[in-house]
């Protein structure tokens, strides 16, 4: 008997290709995005690497090498790509389980600092459903990391939540929050074009240092003492809190697996979203490995023989 569409593992149907500029290095980068087999997983593969062959780096949570400024996977020494967190929530949430993508640079073009590209490149070549089970991560027990002054955590909860409040001492962003059940078409009409954001003191700071070198008005929302910079101005009034939640829904993508819970987060980023993973998968009694059937009963598997390599977050997310 045949899988239920939700149920079944999902790649492309084709190869497309996305290209745009790095924001931090400002260079140009092409991204293929190419159909991959069953229980493949999202791999990126390094091309271009200069007296080196390829290189496959696992867009998993033991990949994760650095969380300051983006979301950084691989050797930061050697082989990685950078700011992937707007291409894994798009595909986390447009339900893509195995994709290969070949890049040629270090860092995921950012196009114009939201997701909304990435959906249109899936739309372009539409996805193809594959016959193996789809795996969900559930959460069974809460989880809860502090960070400062911001904290994170799971809750059990029928689905795929997420929650955000965000406080700035900033008149512009202030308080926001923003509660999203996570599907396709909800992530289309409410998060997918919300974009970065920073203020014009830390962006003139970081191009200072050799950083942000291709961020812009055309790539992120930029705020002054004055107000947004940006002569459009914001797409949404809490902007802001949307591409918080977009950001945690790439970073909580490494998971390796849909991940079937609440996710909550209080002045969140990528370092308290990769710690707040990072408790999860290292305590075994707080989820259990799943698929589910056409009678639709969850079936649980053994987690180190699922779901390999995602139990050990061997990075360190204040880097």
């Amino acid at each position: 008997m045949s899988l239920r569409v939700e149920n079944a593992q999902k790649t492309l149907r084709d190869r497309v290709t996305v290209s745009g500029i790095g924001v931090h290095s400002g260079k140009p980068v092409s991204m293929a995005l190419c159909p991959a087999d069953p229980d493949t997983g999202i791999v990126f593969v390094r091309t271009n690497l200069s007296g080196s062959a390829d290189v496959e780096i696992p867009a998993i949570s033991s990949s994760v090498s650095g969380t300051q400024l983006c979301t950084i996977l691989g050797n930061p020494a050697g082989a990685f790509v950078a700011t992937v967190e707007h291409l894994m929530a798009a595909l986390s949430a447009m339900g893509i389980d195995n994709l290969s993508i070949e890049i040629d640079g270090p860092e995921a073009p950012i196009m114009d600092g939201c997701a909304e590209a990435f959906v249109d490149a899936i739309d372009q070549t539409g996805l193809e459903v594959q016959k193996a089970k789809r795996r969900f991560i559930r959460v069974v027990k809460p989880i809860r990391i502090e960070d400062g002054d911001g904290y994170a955590e799971f809750r059990p909860y029928e689905g795929r939540r997420f929650e955000a409040i965000i406080d700035y001492d900033c008149e512009v962003i202030g308080r926001q929050e923003l509660d999203v059940e996570l599907t396709a078409s909800s992530f289309r009409r409410e998060i997918s074009r919300a974009r970065t954001f920073g203020y014009m003191r830390d962006v003139e700071r970081l191009w200072e240092a050799g950083y942000a070198l291709g961020s812009s008005l055309d790539n992120s929302v930029v705020i002054s003492e004055e107000g947004v910079v940006n002569p459009e101005g914001l797409r949404q009034p809490d902007e802001f809190v949307r591409h918080k939640i977009l950001d945690a829904i790439g970073d909580l993508a490494l998971a390796g697996a849909p991940i079937l819970g609440l996710f909550r987060s209080f002045k969140g980023g990528h370092r308290i979203n990769a710690l707040a993973l990072q408790a999860l998968l290292e305590d075994e009694s707080a989820y259990r490995v799943v698929t589910f059937g056409d009678e639709r009963a969850e079936r649980s598997e053994g987690q180190a023989d699922v779901l390999p390599g995602l139990m050990a977050a061997a990075y360190a997310p204040d880097r």
